[in-house]
């Protein structure tokens, strides 16, 4: 017979009791992902959110008083505090990102695992629903390891395009990773953009492309393809979280699925592209959308 393991709410042995003492509550889940989207100020979260002054107040104090939140002043008279992530806090991402991986895949979706959706799908829906979103300020470490602003300070546009992964070595793909619907096109898709990065470097666009590989492993596949333009980390899944990005999971590890968003200046996201059935149409896309915007 199985042993009874004890475990309840009250075991201060199990971390996963514990965890949920902090994070059990969904509104208290909620407003870590509204932080993270960049909803710092109590009246921001609380139109966000929909939630009673008391009620947030209250998550808010569980939050900062488990090191998961911290008040950061913004204003001396009368003083006025925003609330940040913590390193406790960002440390929740990928609990948060797993979340939503399995609620698109098992909640949303019929359970098959996919690097893409169906263009009349909510996660579609969702995505599409960054149009108008700023894109928050954040730091992801580029293929050498320096950290990088995702959106580029000296171009009144950005394109950022989120792909799965791609490497130097073919043998590295995991297991099974041609069969994965939508998983397939990252070396064509960045070479594409390599071709095509002179006529956005004329119209005054920056390229960056994006994935949760290891910078090692980014650097690798850059120089082999000689890409022009920098590659970005986000296996902490900051970004993603940010901008509630859709993910898959293989052979153990989380990848984004391919998108891609054309950000102006001001860091505002003006156009998304969603699923990617053709990415060298895409990146034609993103290309025509450029040109549409800067050559008259």
């Amino acid at each position: 017979m199985p042993v009874p393991v004890r475990g309840g709410p009250e075991d201060e042995n199990c971390a996963m009791a514990q965890a949920l003492g902090v994070v059990g509550d969904a509104w208290t889940l909620l407003l870590v992902r509204d932080v993270a989207r960049g909803a710092h100020r109590f009246e921001d979260l609380r139109a966000g959110l929909g939630l009673s002054r008391k009620v947030l107040a209250e998550r808010l104090r569980l939050l900062t008083g488990a090191g998961v939140l911290e008040k950061v002043p913004y204003q001396e008279h009368p003083p006025r505090h925003e609330y940040r992530l913590t390193a406790r806090g960002r440390a929740l991402l990928p609990v948060l990102l797993a979340l939503q991986d399995w609620g698109d895949t098992w909640v949303l979706g019929e359970g098959e695992t996919m690097a893409t959706t169906d263009g009349e799908s909510r996660e579609a829906e969702r995505v599409h629903g960054l149009r108008g979103a700023v894109v928050p300020r954040l730091l992801l470490p580029d293929a050498t390891g320096t950290p990088l602003d995702p959106v580029a300070d000296d171009a009144e546009f950005t394109v950022l395009y989120f792909f799965p992964a791609a490497f130097a070595d073919p043998a590295a793909y995991p297991p099974g990773w041609a069969e994965i619907p939508g998983a397939r096109g990252c070396t064509l898709e960045s070479c594409t953009y390599r071709d095509e990065w002179p006529a956005f470097v004329e119209r005054g666009t920056a390229v960056r492309g994006v994935s949760t590989q290891r910078p090692d492993e980014q650097r690798a596949f850059a120089a082999g393809e000689r890409l022009p333009f920098p590659l970005l980390s986000d296996a902490a899944g900051e970004l993603a979280a940010a901008l509630r990005l859709p993910t898959f999971s293989t052979a153990g590890t989380r990848r984004l699925k391919r998108l891609t968003l054309l950000v102006d200046s001001e860091r505002v996201v003006r156009e998304v592209w969603y699923p990617v059935p053709d990415v060298v149409a895409s990146v034609e896309a993103a290309l025509a959308a450029v040109r549409e915007r800067t050559d008259g």
